[in-house]
């Protein structure tokens, strides 16, 4: 995910293509849907990757992040002030906690990503309003996305709300294509400028995945080389959708039940 994308990198999917995309994202919010029952006080994140691991295979798929470039569970899940990538394990969730679950699955070859913020217990004011300025920046990126707009144009959107509700936007990290490859081309940044980068076209399939921190933007990785943290301690939240252009607008293919975007 590093670097600029030129548009002609960009693969352009076939109309047929959204048809197994659809029901890899559906799987992903499926798992999703799923575990936020479990999330409470006294349970390890390790327990939770294993009930969605399990989950994910008598289903027929992949969980995506395991073994992928190293990377050692099927799960990411981050706490707190940690921004992503957080690698699950002994930590036993406490009341107040709030963390990310990241999930990606392959599904007959196709990749459906998707995350949401879960609460363990009850959460502080400051908590539950970052998580409610992630989600709505999240729809407004979500929004910004349509064929004739660039990719700037989503990153303004997403940059200008979560501003000006005097929260922080990283920009360590970003979304990024994805079909049957886990991550290709583009970048999606979560801040910019409108008209910046390339047009969108029907058939692009990609990530939107905003992080968001209650401080300052900055973040570093853990020794672990995963586990990125706020460089203040300060919480972060993050949602992701998946979503593909379409000739008149934007599908969202991890639609949570009941979710209306």
């Amino acid at each position: 995910m590093d670097g600029g994308a030129e548009q002609r990198q960009i693969t352009i999917h076939k109309p047929e293509d959204f048809v197994p995309m659809r029901a890899a994202g559906a799987l992903a919010a499926e798992v999703l849907d799923m575990v936020g029952a479990h999330v409470r006080p006294g349970i390890s994140t390790g327990e939770i990757d294993r009930i969605c691991h399990d989950y994910i295979v008598a289903r027929g798929a992949i969980p995506a992040p395991l073994n992928y470039r190293g990377f050692p569970k099927s799960t990411c899940i981050s706490i707190n002030h940690v921004v992503c990538h957080g690698i699950p394990g002994d930590r036993v969730l406490m009341d107040g906690d709030i963390l990310n679950i990241d999930i990606t699955v392959i599904l007959d070859g196709w990749h459906g990503d998707s995350s949401r913020m879960y609460i363990a217990g009850t959460a502080s004011t400051k908590a539950r309003r970052l998580i409610d300025v992630t989600y709505q920046s999240l729809l407004e990126g979500i929004r910004a996305a349509r064929p004739g707009a660039h990719f700037g144009d989503i990153g303004h959107a997403i940059q200008t709300y979560v501003e000006a509700q005097r929260f922080s936007v990283v920009r360590d990290f970003c979304g990024h294509g994805i079909g049957r490859r886990f991550h290709e081309a583009p970048n999606v940044l979560h801040f910019g400028r409108k008209g910046d980068g390339p047009e969108l076209r029907p058939g692009m399939f990609f990530t939107i995945e905003p992080m968001v921190n209650a401080g300052r933007p900055e973040v570093k990785v853990l020794d672990d080389g995963w586990t990125a943290v706020t460089r203040d301690r300060s919480l972060s939240a993050q949602f992701e959708h998946m979503v593909g252009i379409t000739e008149s607008g934007c599908e969202v293919f991890t639609l949570a039940a009941g979710e209306v975007i």
